[in-house]
């Protein structure tokens, strides 16, 4: 297949807001597919490489920008995985002008939307619509299998391509060779945003409510006296953290698979900042110094497999029974209630302690990875701020001709004071709102694909946390940060200034 016609579906799928249709898009396009090709069309119209990263910096991606394009397509799939994959060859003393050549003549022979595609695939740009639950339907029509089936072996197999190519190929017998196997990560089962306690109750009734901790994410594996840990993203990470291996390998089982995460403690169990557990994750020199000055805490919330038996398709109540293996204070603080106020009183436990909110779990839902649905939801508390829109940045994908990241400052003596950049919680009446207001404000010193404007918007913004940054002058920046609404009842000096900003970090710290 010619990559001009993947480049036409990725452009079709951008402009299309219709999931139904954006499933039939992708699944006829899959099916034109030779065997060969599903790898690489899969994995592309995701927005990833098959073969990993290739080592490629924005500068080296943006050096292309002005090589003259193709009059007409030529390129092939597999012709281009293969220059691509040839840049990892290219090593040593001036490897960086021969990748360059190298992506030079591939880009000469691309057209114009070829390049622009290419470009944004390897930034890691490429926002088309075809998220993971959008392509497992896809993948699922066109392989004429139940999507349910899918989805399970997008988490066995934690690679959507392999997944792919399997079900085109050989229906539901290729998905059923992937199984949970130690030592092979799964991916992790995740939670959706919902309001609060009652909004949680009502959905799930009875329900698992367990403190959210703001650490790292980890799967830790166990077969006999060999402990590995993952990351979220299936990183071995086990070298960093020889204190949970010790811990695990010590537990009286023969074969283990839990879900929890790593955190750093102060003296008094409450949560150290999250740049310190950063501080110490996936860290791979000076381990012993650093156990010294930041030793890592594991708390398990979910058991996959012990002693030979997987769990993965068992309910809840039954995974938890499974960590009765593990020592009280290796399982996060967990309370099984329908009742609001019990879980309102536990919820206020958990804020004092230090934590970020509360996990409402059904005691019925199978591990499902990658869910977002309602099986698992979080409860944060969240503070906000009253910022200025600095400057914006033109969108992509389906926010392409909308100006969308919005840089965001809080008011100082001399100006304004930039602590970091949002596009969540813009819906597309207020991307169009936002982006004609943000023209008539824009300065005309405008660079490329970022637009500075006057500083006269207000945006009222949510976040979960301040934390210390070298990137921002003010020393802060905010993390998980959404915008709630525009405030056009407040001028930019009524916004909030960078000396209550400082106060919050403070209270942060010191809570």
């Amino acid at each position: 297949m010619k990559l001009i016609t993947l480049t036409e579906v990725s452009s079709a799928l951008a402009a299309t807001r219709s999931r139904t249709a954006k499933v039939q898009l992708l699944s006829n396009f899959l099916r034109e597919l030779a065997p060969d090709e599903r790898t690489t069309g899969t994995a592309w119209l995701a927005g990833t490489l098959p073969d990993g990263p290739l080592g490629l910096g924005p500068t080296a991606v943006h050096a292309l920008r002005d090589t003259a394009a193709a009059a007409e397509p030529t390129l092939t799939l597999w012709s281009v995985r293969q220059q691509l994959n040839s840049l990892k060859d290219i090593k040593g003393k001036g490897s960086a002008l021969a990748r360059h050549a190298v992506l030079t003549r591939l880009f000469e022979l691309a057209t114009d939307k070829e390049q622009s595609f290419l470009t944004r695939l390897l930034l890691g740009e490429l926002r088309q619509g075809a998220l993971e639950g959008v392509m497992a339907d896809a993948i699922a029509l066109a392989a004429g299998v139940p999507a349910a089936d899918v989805r399970r072996a997008l988490m066995l197999a934690g690679a959507m391509p392999a997944v792919a190519a399997a079900a085109l190929s050989e229906g539901l017998q290729g998905l059923s060779k992937f199984r949970l196997n130690l030592f092979e990560p799964v991916s992790p089962m995740l939670a959706s945003p919902t309001a609060d306690i009652d909004t949680a109750l009502a959905a799930l009734g009875e329900a698992v409510l367990e403190y959210k901790l703001d650490g790292a994410r980890v799967q830790i594996h166990r077969q006999g006296d060999k402990v590995n840990i993952y990351s979220r993203t299936g990183r071995d990470v086990t070298f960093s953290l020889p204190e949970i291996v010790q811990v695990v390998a010590a537990l009286p089982v023969s074969s283990l698979i839990l879900d929890g995460e790593v955190l750093a403690l102060e003296a008094d169990g409450k949560p150290r900042a999250f740049q310190d557990s950063m501080r110490r994750f996936g860290r791979k020199l000076d381990i012993d110094d650093m156990q010294a000055q930041i030793p890592m805490s594991l708390y398990c919330f979910d058991c996959l497999h012990v002693n030979g038996e997987d769990l993965i398709d068992k309910p809840t109540t039954d995974r938890h029974a499974a960590m009765a293996v593990l020592p009280p204070r290796l399982i996060v603080p967990r309370l099984v209630t329908a009742e609001p106020a019990a879980a309102d009183s536990f919820l206020r436990t958990a804020l004092a302690s230090g934590h970020e909110g509360l996990m409402a779990k059904s005691l019925h839902a199978p591990y499902e990875a990658g869910s977002r649905g309602a099986s698992w939801l979080k409860i944060k508390v969240a503070h906000t701020l009253d910022l200025v829109v600095l400057a914006a940045e033109w969108g992509s994908g389906r926010r392409s001709g909308w100006l969308s990241n919005l840089h965001l400052g809080a008011r100082s003596d001399d100006g304004f004071v930039m602590l970091g950049k949002t596009f969540k919680g813009l819906t597309d009446e207020v991307l169009a709102w936002q982006t004609e207001k943000l023209l008539a404000l824009a300065s005309n010193d405008r660079k490329d694909y970022v637009v500075p404007v006057r500083p006269e918007l207000v945006v009222e913004i949510a976040f979960n946390e301040l934390q210390t940054s070298s990137r921002y002058p003010g020393g802060l920046a905010l993390r998980f940060a959404r915008v709630v609404r525009y405030r056009n009842d407040k001028t930019a000096a009524e916004a909030d200034t960078i000396e209550t900003v400082r106060k919050i970090a403070e209270t942060q710290r010191s809570g």
